[in-house]
């Protein structure tokens, strides 16, 4: 007997057996017919939601970034905490925190797909804007913050931040990263109007993760 399933169930199952094929078997060498034996659907069933593997990735970056930005959101709207806390908790939820997220992480930067690549980081900055422009802007109130311009210091530390640092673009030494994180943490404290060395902590974020 034929199982129907919600089609938010079911573009979330061949996402999830997607996403295990791309981090077993590698995006280049798993097939749309892999994808559709692992969950045990017709051709036709897959084409209804997408038009090929390039959008199934695309869909499975695209989840993990939502979930960056909700566990954002839930940080920014919780109470007692300050600016900076909002921050380096924000910091703390964007960073890998499963294995499987770090194989899409590997397979994306593989990917021969500049495009798709590009995409997941202007969406990434999109959509981080405006819950990091809160946390500003409440530091603002705070005094530990003087800027003029919340939203696009933002932008300029987001873009810069998000290029410089992805591994899949550029493939620095620890000793070159950790300098360019000291560089980075002295231009947000002055982009920002904060107080010297208030920032530090981003250094060990940085460094834990390298």
């Amino acid at each position: 007997m034929r199982i129907s399933k919600k089609p938010d169930e079911r573009k979330n199952e061949i996402l999830d057996a997607a996403e295990m094929l791309f981090g077993t078997k590698g995006y280049a060498k798993t097939t749309i017919n892999d994808i559709l034996n692992e969950v045990g659907i017709a051709k036709g069933t897959f084409y209804y939601y997408f038009q090929a593997k390039e959008e199934v990735m695309d869909a499975i970056v695209g989840r993990y970034i939502e979930a960056g930005v909700e566990a954002a959101k839930a940080v920014v709207s919780a109470q007692g905490l300050t600016a900076h806390e909002k921050l380096l908790g924000i910091l703390m939820a964007q960073k890998p925190d499963t294995d499987r997220k770090e194989q899409m992480i590997d397979q994306l930067h593989q990917i021969n797909n500049a495009e798709m690549h590009q995409k997941s980081l202007v969406e990434t900055i999109l959509q981080l804007t405006p819950v990091l422009t809160e946390v500003i802007e409440q530091g603002i109130e705070e005094g530990v913050f003087h800027t003029a311009y919340p939203k696009e210091t933002i932008e300029f530390l987001l873009v810069s931040s998000q290029f410089l640092f992805d591994e899949g673009i550029f493939e620095w030494e620890p000793h070159e990263l950790m300098r360019k994180a000291a560089a980075f943490t002295s231009i947000m404290e002055k982009t920002l109007g904060a107080e010297e060395g208030s920032f530090s902590y981003i250094l060990g974020v940085i460094g834990h993760g390298s």
